[in-house]
């Protein structure tokens, strides 16, 4: 049975890694700066996994564990919270990658609890784990007293769409990250 958990700083690079994957290769690619390439990227992901002061840092995320292994990730912040919690990206992707992301758009906002990855191991996939994640992700904003979860969805993912829609999910507006139209959804209380 996989237990869902708040996830630990030892899980780092089985968190990046599923976060790489939730981000898509060709996001994490445009990401990186001249000469770098993914494993510079999963270093410097692990790295701010590991952080305290980071959106993708372990204190965010919860893991579905299969045993000892990381199945499946949700990492979700207070959108309030997005610009301190991105400088941590934008200082590591300046010395890591040699590329300047200080002027990024926003693709959260105060008042909604931002979904900003989630990922199941393709193993793992079809068997629930991602639905328990939004459900754990939906707590955690009760939790924190805010009143939506928030996520950006790439417009070319329609099963994810079809999850997201599933779990209560409504569309919001168009948006652009990583290089990619996406779609922004949101789940209200």
């Amino acid at each position: 049975m996989v237990a869902i958990r708040k996830a630990t700083k030892e899980q780092a690079p089985e968190i990046a890694q599923l976060i790489m994957m939730a981000m898509t290769h060709e996001c994490c690619q445009h990401f990186c700066g001249e000469g770098h390439g993914l494993e510079d990227f999963r270093h410097m992901m692990t790295m701010l996994v590991e952080r305290e002061d980071s959106q993708y840092s372990y204190k965010n995320t919860i893991v579905a564990l299969d045993g000892d292994r990381v199945a499946g990730i949700a990492v979700s912040y207070d959108g309030s919270q997005l610009h301190p919690l991105r400088q941590a990206f934008v200082e590591m992707a300046r010395k890591w990658l040699n590329k300047d992301h200080s002027g990024m758009d926003d693709e959260t906002q105060a008042g909604e609890l931002y979904l900003d990855s989630l990922a199941v191991l393709p193993t793992h996939r079809r068997q629930g784990i991602a639905s328990r994640l939004l459900a754990a992700a939906a707590e955690r904003a009760r939790e924190l007293g805010i009143p939506r979860v928030g996520l950006l969805v790439d417009k070319g993912n329609p099963d994810g769409e079809r999850l997201y829609l599933s779990a209560g999910f409504r569309y919001a507006n168009d948006s652009e990250w990583g290089g990619h139209p996406m779609k922004h959804l949101v789940w209200d209380f």
